[in-house]
């Protein structure tokens, strides 16, 4: 790579930053301390030497123009975004001052509510000096919950872990079902690894009620109804065992409750199936067919089958699948909806929870509208008083955004956002600190689709007087008088201490490995097959068909079909008002709200659209390109009508997540999500979510 460089140039190894299970290994040229260009690692295995539409133009991010790279203090309304710039000292002692004063106020330090997700994945820029700033402090917890914890839950009460088929292994498959994933979207760096598995034979089959561009370049697309899929997995696994697909051994083997499955499957016929998902019943069984006949079929979910009522129920059925058929024998057999358990950094090193008052409470950040709007806080215990928000932007993501940003312009509730852009909610701060990018500073990474861990070294100075999350906490602890050790580690210490742990999978990954190379695979087998044998890290040790948890969770312990929670059946009344079923996925620009004020990548997503299949758009009258709104009970938000046949009828489709500041209404599609909550793990219900559509006269 030397030889092609200009003179005086380098490249330094990186890490994409991003909410993606693919966490790509960048390599960044720099140029008189300018980064210049980046590109994908063409050494890392799963990276392979390309990068995703977004990360493409994180460069172009990193030296936006409109990058905050100064303290601003709001000088105008909450909400207006009217700021002056200040100094760092002026910020701290501000900050300090204010915080110190809730702390020993009546509401006491619980009062103070930390809000971060993956605005960054890295677990020092993420989760180290922030977690042990607001634990020393006595703030309120967050559970984070916003994204993935659904799926999570439905993994653990069946297999014992978010752990699953090994996506390099996907050659070896001889099926391969992409289920409620848009992997050229949401996981492109599997897209190579499917197509070597088709040009060995495999079928590519995408069920998903949208044909995404990931359907179109399928052989099949399965159009289901939205949060109908434990239905259809049940369908399935009721012609399976009807039919003698099913692998006897393997199930008496490495299972747990198989006759309690076979009685719940009987419940579910290909005709009843069909009346619930929309799929014909011929498909139903023909599709059960070739998943039993097939040796080792690989399924990939994604988070957005769980984002409803059932959601966790969903993921669970699905994950019975392979033990079924024992297609986890082999390599390239089994589920993925993440392979995040396998990473065993020393977490509990990083957060320090034990510097955290014992009874301190947990706030769900996906009831953050109620948290902040409701008179006794909505989350029990005080009301929240202060907040500081870093790595994400709840103006815009969080569900039932009207209720968040009716929070937020509380004169009494002082705001801190860590940001690198003016978002929606730095709009609402009372002080914007100026965060660096990935570019500009020290991380570590794991992975949810790979079992690479990969280190992000600075590639740049901090532009202007950005600083590291990790920093910035550093010194508020300091203005703030907190002089306890574990707020004084410096980043390069903090990475040493996130690989520090015993786990024999991390043997490999260590300080030194991860500065030689980059990026260092996990100490696993290959080929890798989590489950081959067995060991399932449930209680049992089995895969667990009947979960014993569940029942003492009060829950049915056997796979079912648990409804959204808006599903038409069950609530006659309100489908008749609302009847379309709004799905807002991300577009294929943006990372949730990340990248929504690039300039090429929002003309690329053009504006808020709205797609409609036609049938759907003649009832209303609706045309292509007319301007709509979209709305239900708790709000509604406009945006451009799109008439496409790749969207299963009934369902309306608004790619996100815009910015509200950026549409012609200031709302976005959130302003139609509710609070309720997933059936386990807590987790928000923003595909479960009926609406009505007319056009702006």
């Amino acid at each position: 790579m030397s030889a092609t460089l200009a003179p005086g140039a380098t490249v330094v190894r990186g890490s994409c930053p991003l909410d993606c299970p693919d966490c790509c290994a960048t390599l960044i040229t720099v140029e008189d301390g300018k980064a210049t260009r980046i590109q994908g690692d063409k050494a890392h295995p799963f990276t392979q030497g390309f990068l995703c539409t977004k990360v493409n133009r994180y460069l172009e991010r990193t030296y936006h123009p409109d990058r905050v790279l100064t303290p601003l203090r709001r000088v105008g309304p909450k909400g207006s975004g009217q700021f002056v710039e200040a100094s760092w000292d002026e910020a701290l002692a501000a900050i300090a001052e204010k915080l110190n004063a809730i702390r020993a106020s009546k509401h006491g330090p619980q009062s103070i509510l930390p809000y971060s997700y993956a605005g960054t994945m890295g677990l020092l820029q993420g989760e180290s000096m922030d977690r042990r700033f607001f634990h020393l402090i006595g703030a309120s917890k967050l559970d984070r919950t916003i994204c993935a914890t659904a799926g999570m839950m439905g993994m653990r009460m069946t297999v014992g872990a978010s752990i699953g088929a090994d996506a390099e292994e996907v050659r070896n498959s001889d099926l391969v079902i992409l289920w409620g994933t848009n992997t050229l979207t949401s996981n492109p760096h599997l897209w190579p690894h499917v197509l070597e598995a088709r040009a060995n034979g495999a079928p590519v089959l995408c069920i998903d009620p949208i044909r995404t561009r990931t359907a179109e370049q399928c052989d099949e697309w399965i159009s289901i109804r939205p949060g109908t899929d434990a239905a259809l997995a049940l369908g399935m696994m009721h012609v399976i065992f009807a039919e003698g697909l099913q692998d006897d051994e393997y199930i008496a083997q490495h299972t747990v409750g198989s006759e309690a499955l076979c009685t719940r499957v009987l419940e579910y016929p290909p005709a009843k199936v069909a009346q619930i998902t929309g799929i014909p019943a011929e498909r139903i069984v023909a599709l059960a067919r070739q998943y039993g006949r097939a040796k080792s079929a690989f399924v990939r979910i994604n988070y957005g089958l769980q984002r409803h009522g059932g959601g966790a129920m969903a993921v669970r059925t699905i994950a019975c699948l392979p033990a079924v058929t024992g297609h986890w024998r082999r390599p390239g057999g089994g589920v993925q909806l993440s392979s995040s358990a396998n990473f065993a950094f020393n977490r509990p090193a990083l957060h320090r929870e034990d510097l955290s008052p014992p009874g301190t409470r947990t706030v769900n950040m996906s009831l953050l509208g109620d948290a902040l709007t409701k008179p006794d806080a909505g989350v029990g215990g005080p009301p929240v008083m202060a907040m500081v928000v870093y790595n994400s932007n709840p103006a815009a993501i969080a569900p039932d955004h009207l209720k968040v940003t009716e929070g937020m312009r509380r004169e009494d509730l002082f705001l801190v956002v860590l940001e690198h852009f003016r978002t929606d909610t730095a709009d609402h701060a009372d002080w914007v600190l100026p965060a660096t990018t990935q570019v500009e500073h020290w991380d570590v990474h794991f992975s949810y689709g790979h079992l690479y861990a990969t280190l992000n070294t600075p590639a740049v100075a901090p532009l202007g007087q950005a600083l590291p999350n990790t920093e910035i906490f550093r010194r508020l602890a300091a203005r703030m008088g907190l002089d306890h050790p574990a707020l004084q580690d410096d980043d390069v210490t903090l990475v040493k201490q996130a690989v520090s742990g015993k786990d024999p999978r991390m043997a490999t990954v260590t300080w030194e490995s991860l500065s030689e190379h980059g990026w260092a695979r996990l100490n696993l087998p290959r080929p890798f097959a989590p489950f081959a044998n067995g060991g399932f890290l449930t209680p049992s040790g089995k895969c667990e068909f009947y979960s014993e948890r569940m029942a003492q969770m009060g829950l049915d312990p056997v796979p079912t079909f648990t409804p959204p929670h808006e599903f038409p059946e069950n609530v006659p009344e309100l489908a008749a008002k609302y009847p379309l079923a709004l799905v807002s996925s991300p577009a294929h620009q943006f990372m949730n709200s990340s990248f929504v004020n690039v300039g090429s990548l929002q003309r690329a997503a053009r504006e808020p659209e709205l797609a409609l299949h036609p049938r759907d758009a003649e009832k209303r009258g609706i045309a292509e390109g007319a301007m709509v709104v979209v709305q239900n009970d708790r709000g509604h938000f406009k945006a451009r009508a799109r008439i496409r046949e790749g969207i299963r009828e009934g369902v309306a489709w608004a790619p996100g997540v815009w910015w509200a500041k950026l549409s012609s209404d200031g709302r976005n599609v959130n302003a139609t999500t509710s609070q309720r909550l997933t059936d386990m793990g807590g987790g928000p219900v923003f595909y479960d979510n009926l609406v009505e559509v007319r056009s702006v006269s």
